[in-house]
């Protein structure tokens, strides 16, 4: 069929109507303004769905919204639904070009895209096959909510409720670590022996029968006195029935196994290299927790030189104090100098950190234009879990006037060494942990998402940076104190040789402790401890220096 000419031309002319309206359509979508406020509602949407996806979190950074739910972590659906979670909002995310973004909103993009990419990296390893260890897992965290001083509240007949609803699905969990663990150990994706003994005595105590004794048995024993008679009588007689049938005979089960066939199963080697993808893992682990593509073996070039250089630091406070005898005799002297351990309570080592606190306090308005709204304390970290634990900071909440906690475990106060308390407190409390996490949730100018973010390499390089600030503090006067700052440095430097040594080149744990013993003046239980720590969270020690 023949079509004139004026045919093409009124057919020309549509066409080009017809892509002229197209033209202004997409000018009208692309307009700025609608533009960042559909990225704003997608980073809202983001933390909402990473609260819901993760509700223990949820209820540590103070949204309540989820305190009733515990869901289970370990099973194929979570799994399968947190990778449908962070495959959608990186594809939503790449949409939106930086250009018509403000500055703050192109940074919030990077960040939910790195948060959507290292997760989708995480999620390609079985992690879920260690669901428990001695110092991370997510049964001492229940351990620290059930306590009653922590971030989960009890303080409303609600709040109980929602304690036991959340119990529930912590019961269903014990239950998949147990059949997880008889997975993992099939296939040798299993924890070293020597830290199945440090959970085994964790779970004895959560075994405990005695209902009275038991540490999540502590909120009926603070029950609000405003709650009526009934309600108290039907709580108590909840909790005790959800211990009695459900949660202790869970832990029981489980501490049943690992202390017999997981105990004798366990493994000798002491790096994650030793499991099925172990290397690959701890490249992956590398990149998660400093956010660089270096290699082990970089990293472990850098620990050497920085142990070299702090050790010639460490030669001219020992000629200060006129040591005699070399740098080790030195390290021993001061783990065994009387005069640094001063203390016969676990209340005189907390005082005395809140002392250092006192001290800083004028020099602290000099050097920083901001402080924290949110307070502040220190506290002993809990019995149940101490005598494997390290010093720590639990983040607080303004919006349910909960504090920051900086936990330090005292399991012997007379045996307590002062020599680096001062650097101790400046990392994990001020101005290291709590003015970093506090200021950046009371940043309105961030979107929630950013508020409760945490990069390892950021947080804990700022906290490492912060220790260098004691004598701008007025601290350090002391020598010893000098010297016991030098030995954090010193501590964190050696972290990155041992942490590549045993998950890449294969040292074993008792190598790593001796490594530790020649170059720093920690006890020997505190950096048996501490390496225990690297061999249950291989790369999260790189995270200070490299940082």
């Amino acid at each position: 069929m023949k079509i004139n000419s004026n045919i093409w031309f009124a057919l020309s002319l549509l066409l080009v109507f017809v892509a002229c309206e197209k033209d202004k359509a997409e000018v009208i979508i692309q307009n700025p303004a609608e533009i960042r406020l559909e990225f704003s509602q997608l980073l809202e949407d983001y933390y909402d769905g990473s609260m819901a996806l993760d509700p223990l979190k949820a209820t540590s950074v103070g949204d309540a919204r989820f305190n009733a739910v515990f869901p289970n972590y370990l099973s194929k659906a979570y799994k399968d639904s947190s990778i449908a979670f962070y495959k959608s909002f990186k594809a939503k995310t790449e949409k939106f070009e930086s250009k018509y973004l403000s500055a703050v909103d192109s940074t919030s993009k990077a960040v939910l895209l790195w948060d959507c990419n290292i997760n989708l990296e995480r999620l390609k390893f079985r992690s879920e096959l260690f669901p428990i260890d001695q110092m991370w897992s997510r049964n001492l965290l229940m351990g620290q909510f059930a306590s009653g001083s922590s971030a989960q509240p009890f303080k409303t007949v609600e709040d109980y409720e929602n304690w036991l609803k959340r119990l529930d699905g912590f019961v269903i969990w014990l239950q998949t670590a147990e059949q997880r663990m008889k997975e993992g150990a099939r296939i040798r994706y299993i924890l070293p022996s020597s830290l199945i003994l440090k959970v085994v005595p964790q779970l004895n105590a959560m075994a405990n029968q005695n209902i009275d004794e038991h540490l999540f048995y502590t909120p009926v024993k603070n029950i609000p006195k405003s709650f009526s008679q009934e309600d108290k009588e039907r709580l108590e007689q909840a909790y005790g029935q959800m211990l009695k049938e459900r949660l202790i005979p869970a832990f029981i089960s489980l501490q049943d196994y690992l202390s017999t066939e997981y105990l004798q199963a366990g493994r000798n080697s002491s790096g994650i290299d030793a499991i099925p993808n172990g290397q690959e893992y701890y490249q992956f682990a590398i990149k998660r927790y400093t956010t660089t593509n270096l290699k082990a073996k970089e990293i472990h070039q850098i620990g050497l030189d920085e142990v070299a250089r702090i050790l010639s630091e460490m030669e001219k406070v020992k000629e200060e104090v006129g040591f005699e005898g070399d740098l080790v005799a030195f390290f021993d002297h001061v783990r065994e100098n009387k005069k640094l351990m001063p203390f016969t309570t676990p209340e005189q080592v907390i005082e005395n950190f809140n002392k250092i606190h006192k001290n800083m306090k004028p020099k602290l308005k000099e050097l920083f234009l901001e402080e924290p709204k949110t307070g502040f304390i220190v506290k002993r970290t809990e019995t149940f879990r101490e005598a494997s634990a390290s010093a720590e900071y639990n983040l607080g909440s303004l919006k349910d006037n909960r504090p920051g906690i900086f936990y330090v475990p005292i399991p012997d106060a007379r045996a307590y060494n002062t020599y680096s308390d001062e650097s101790l407190f400046l990392h994990e409390a001020i101005p290291g942990h709590h003015y970093q996490i506090a200021l950046t949730q009371e940043n309105d100018s961030l979107p929630e998402f950013r508020k409760i973010l945490w990069y390892s390499a950021y947080g804990e390089g700022w906290a490492l940076y912060t220790e260098s600030l004691g004598k701008e503090l007025g601290l350090y006067t002391d020598p010893y104190q000098y010297f016991g700052t030098l030995s954090a440095e010193m501590h964190r430097a050696i972290r990155l040789v041992v942490d590549t040594g045993l998950h890449a080149m294969g040292w074993t744990r008792e190598q790593a402790i001796q490594y530790s013993l020649e170059n720093e003046a920690e006890s020997k239980a505190s950096i048996t401890s501490e390496i225990e720590r690297y061999m249950a969270n291989p790369g999260q020690a790189l995270s200070y220096k490299i940082g």
